[in-house]
């Protein structure tokens, strides 16, 4: 994709701002946390139609989950699920889980890797990991590994959108700009996975969640969560 086409779409959704809207000195934009905080019915009803489409959505996929699992536990016995510790909401710590897309020894690995890092910022990404299995490759172009996640929403640590959760080394990068992500309860999707996703670095990926939260509402989640499954047939460009 071009340059000028990626920023060009991101820019669509920065430019939708709230007229209420602050920015610091630098020109970035600032949230108000008592005024994302008493947003409590639209948080309450996100809440409970966050779990209830969770429920459904693991007892029709409970197929594919059996699938996935026989798959992964063939390739190398090692375990189907990987746990990881996150950063929520105002700085909470919860494991996350996912289908063990990369071999057992994965983390212990990534200080190596560190020089590879194709993304800026405080997020490593990388296209060609070799620490990925034959079966993850598929499972994470398809998003079909962060399908664990709705054990997550369930829990009530994650919501179906919302800003993906990050790492504690990741958290320790953060601009006080950046900080503003953790404001509201992490998702499995987002604005950034439906529009660029890989595409854009750290700094782009911000921008996107913060707006995000500036605009969410529930007919916002229910159009990401639509582009969401059309991206899961189409990927776009994940890895």
């Amino acid at each position: 994709m071009e340059a000028g086409s990626q920023h060009g779409r991101v820019q669509r959704y920065l430019d939708m701002k709230s007229i209420n809207e602050a920015h610091n000195e630098a020109g970035e934009q600032v949230l108000n946390q008592e005024e994302i905080d008493s947003r409590i019915i639209y948080r309450t009803v996100k809440k409970m139609l966050d779990k209830f489409f969770s429920a459904i959505a693991l007892i029709v996929l409970s197929p594919l989950f059996l699938i996935v699992s026989l798959l992964i536990k063939h390739e190398d016995h090692g375990p189907v699920f990987y746990v990881q510790q996150r950063i929520g909401r105002n700085g909470k710590i919860f494991n996350m889980y996912k289908f063990r897309s990369m071999v057992i020894n994965a983390d212990q690995n990534i200080d190596k890797l560190e020089k590879q890092n194709e993304v800026d910022g405080a997020m490593f990404k990388m296209r060609d990991d070799p620490r990925v299995t034959h079966v993850g490759r598929v499972i994470r172009k398809y998003s079909i590994d962060e399908l664990p996640q709705l054990l997550n929403v369930l829990q009530g640590n994650m919501a179906l959108v919302g800003p993906r959760p990050p790492l504690e080394r990741e958290v320790k990068e953060y601009t006080k700009y950046d900080m503003q992500r953790l404001m509201v309860t992490p998702g499995c999707t987002g604005l950034w996975q439906v529009t660029e996703r890989n595409s854009v670095g750290f700094h782009e990926m911000v921008n996107l969640d913060i707006s995000y939260i500036q605009q969410s509402g529930l007919l916002f989640d229910f159009s990401i969560l639509f582009k969401t499954i059309w991206v899961m047939i189409k990927p776009n460009d994940a890895y």
